[in-house]
């Protein structure tokens, strides 16, 4: 399908892009990289009045790391530079490991980390074609008044499909939000709203302007695990992210996150409370394992079943956690491409 009629604005400055938004209204919406808004305009699923292109705010594709005061990334840097960049490989390998399966090498070179944190959730019943959708009947997420994954609810399940997400989330990143009011840093916890429909606490003149990763968690051992049909291009079916402190064998600290099995990213805080203190064990993992299966819960929102998404998470919380626990310091990991 071609693209829906609308004004594109490109503004030079941060200041520039929140007052056209500001003054457009909730009709206007955001493109930074463009993988997938574009193919979302191109599919009739967005018709906005004016498209505010980030493209020009060179401020914003910065990465810079302090050892005192930890890591920020500017929300425009794309994903390719985030699992190239040797700072964030050295300090923060979950992220470079979550970064380098985004997608394929073409589109990781144009998509953005900023963009990957607002990405739009999804669902086998939402991401079709108009002709698809209207002989369903549509769906609630978008013109219809039912949602085909629980037709008993009215809740929208659509999930979230972002990577990085999971993988900032294990590292206590932190968000700033620029608006005509000025900037605030949130928790990346407190961002998303687990809604398929309202995913975001994000007012519609608010940007997504920096990433903030502390220090305290530079040095961690990391890794993402990732479920997905192909071995590029896809958006996750399940994903799993870890960091983990060990001293001598025993983690001292252990966060880890979920994508693609819930309306939004999440933190699994019971896996802390299991490892901390712990050497590995078989039976230490398999508890984590098992707090993992009971925070995701898979529906029928893509093309594998519940049943095996559900599984897989285990199997990768298994396989993560024995292997950060088995493997080389952060800095000296492999490329983390699954």
């Amino acid at each position: 399908m071609s693209l829906p009629p609308f004004q594109l604005l490109r503004p030079r400055s941060l200041d520039e892009a929140v007052a056209q938004l500001a003054a457009r209204g909730p009709d206007a919406m955001l493109v930074a990289g463009g993988t997938d808004v574009v193919p979302n305009l191109r599919a009739g699923l967005f018709t906005p009045r004016a498209v505010v292109d980030l493209k020009g705010l060179r401020d914003l594709r910065g990465i810079r790391f302090d050892p005192a005061r930890g890591l920020e990334v500017g929300a425009l840097a794309t994903l390719t530079a985030v699992a190239e960049s040797p700072v964030i490989r050295a300090h923060y390998p979950v992220l470079a490991e979550a970064a380098a399966t985004v997608a394929s090498p073409v589109l990781r070179n144009m998509g953005t980390l900023g963009g990957n944190l607002c990405l739009e959730t999804r669902c086998l019943w939402y991401n079709q074609s108009y002709v698809w959708r209207k002989a369903l009947g549509f769906c609630l997420k978008k013109d219809g008044a039912i949602c085909h994954v629980a037709p008993g609810g009215q809740r929208c399940w659509a999930v979230w499909s972002g990577d990085t997400a999971a993988a900032l989330l294990a590292l206590d990143a932190e968000i700033e939000i620029t608006s005509p009011r000025g900037a605030r840093r949130l928790p990346l916890t407190e961002f998303y709203k687990d809604d398929g429909m309202d995913r975001l606490r994000l007012a519609h003149d608010e940007i997504l302007s920096r990433v903030f990763v502390p220090a305290r968690t530079a040095g961690y051992r990391g890794t993402y695990q990732k479920l997905r049909i192909r071995g590029s291009i896809d958006y996750p079916l399940a994903g799993v992210a870890v960091a983990m402190k060990l001293e001598d064998g025993v983690c001292r600290d252990a966060r880890l996150g979920l994508t693609a099995v819930n309306p939004a990213p999440m933190l699994v805080t019971e896996v802390n409370e299991l490892l901390r203190g712990q050497r590995y064990s078989p039976e230490v993992v398999e508890a984590a394992a098992q707090a993992v299966i009971r925070t995701g819960k898979p529906l029928k929102t893509s093309v594998s079943t519940p049943e095996y998404r559900r599984e897989m998470l285990r199997v990768f919380t298994r396989r993560a956690l024995t292997r950060l626990w088995s493997g080389p310091p952060a800095g000296r990991a492999g490329n983390g491409r699954h």
